[in-house]
């Protein structure tokens, strides 16, 4: 009996020792993943998004897990009152397994999940950026009408938006985002195709412009409480499916930007292998009012890069854009607040803060942030 015990206690032991090194912070980055092959893939097994489906508000701020894969997103850009600028950008994904055999375990779950955090200090040149993972049991990661979280890392649900509290050891922020104006529904009423075949596509909306205050932490924890009132806009983007991306997807880039004359402006280059854009690149321009969006096709809409930079491993990455609506008048370049706000942990994109002016002109007339994938796979 005592050596049944014995065994016991060591099998539970090793599995608990197993399970936090599964939901461990990277202790070095190991750019093994993909976030274009994590989306890909046939989607197989789950429910695919094969047309537009009216939303249901509050249930589908919550997680489906009937699908393969989806996030929640917010990235904003934030001012203090001595004109410091800071830009944060915080993700968590869920990406559901095959099932495998069912035990009888409070751990038995088939959803895995992944949260980014990361800020960029602009006046220091200084990029922060944590990763976690946790199983989707017992409690560690989840996401309800309500509430959406990994460990202590939460986002609460208020009566006018959202409450962001995100800590680490060396940054944190404490953020309340407001709703300014309606939803947008990407594509075809929330329908958004991102390849020819069947379920090639995802739900998606976005919140294009919260109104965001509290404060941030660009300092380790006790010292000196090194915090910083701040105020500005952010965005929230909401995706989910199963195998949204066609297999001739290496990639993409997106931009949310947001105009001080209080227009919106989101797209999306999908991109072959070759570099150039599918015909299912896409995106949405907001009025200046906020009540109407006009969605945008391939057709609607030209980016081209015009300046590349290199990082520390070698790799290319196009850090200013040229961004043409030809029949809305935009003639807009899009530049990199500063490079190196690269992503360096297990999955490699760079995401951070940019500037919006006329092409060619030097007074900035916006700000939004750039995310761009596929280029370190």
């Amino acid at each position: 009996m005592k050596r049944d015990v014995l065994i016991l206690s060591l099998l539970v032991a090793i599995l608990a020792g197993w399970l936090v090194w599964q939901t461990r912070e990277p202790a070095t980055p190991t750019g093994q993943l993909s976030l274009g092959n994590v989306l890909g893939g046939s989607g197989e097994g789950f429910r695919r998004v094969t047309g537009p489906v009216p939303f249901e508000f509050p249930r589908d701020h919550g997680s489906h897990p009937e699908y393969q894969n989806e996030w929640w997103y917010f990235v904003g850009n934030l001012a203090a009152p001595t004109g410091e600028r800071f830009g944060f950008q915080f993700t968590l994904f869920r990406f559901a397994l095959d099932s495998g055999p069912a035990l009888d375990s409070d751990w038995q779950t088939d959803q895995v999940w992944m949260a980014h955090l990361a800020m960029s200090d602009a006046s220091g040149g200084r990029f922060f950026q944590q990763e976690r993972f946790a199983r989707g049991a017992l409690g560690l990661a989840g996401a309800t009408d309500k509430r959406w979280w990994l460990r202590d890392w939460s986002v609460e649900a208020t009566d006018q938006g959202w409450q962001l509290d995100l800590q680490t050891d060396d940054f944190g922020l404490e953020l309340d985002l407001a709703l300014t104006r309606p939803l947008v529904f990407q594509g075809d009423a929330g329908y958004s195709r991102k390849g020819p075949d069947r379920g090639n596509a995802s739900r998606y909306y976005s919140a294009t412009r919260l109104a965001a205050s509290g404060r941030l932490r660009t300092e380790p924890r006790g010292l000196n409480g090194q915090w910083v009132e701040v105020d500005g806009l952010a965005w929230l983007d909401r995706e989910w499916g199963s195998g949204q991306l066609a297999d001739d997807v290496s990639g993409w880039d997106w931009f949310s930007l947001q105009l001080d004359d209080g227009r919106d402006l989101m797209v999306y280059r999908l991109r072959h292998p070759d570099g150039s854009a599918t015909r299912f690149s896409a995106g949405a321009l907001v009025a200046a009012d906020g009540q109407t969006a006009r969605i945008l096709g391939h057709e609607d809409f030209r980016s081209t890069p015009l300046r590349w930079w290199r990082d520390d491993q070698g790799i290319r990455w196009p850090l200013a854009w040229r961004i043409e609506l030809a029949d809305e008048g935009i003639d807009w370049q899009v530049d990199a607040v500063f490079d190196q706000q690269r992503w360096t942990a297990s999955v490699p994109y760079w995401e951070g803060m940019v500037t919006v002016r006329e092409y060619q002109q030097p007074e900035i007339i916006g700000r939004g942030y750039m995310e761009l994938s596929g280029y370190a796979d």
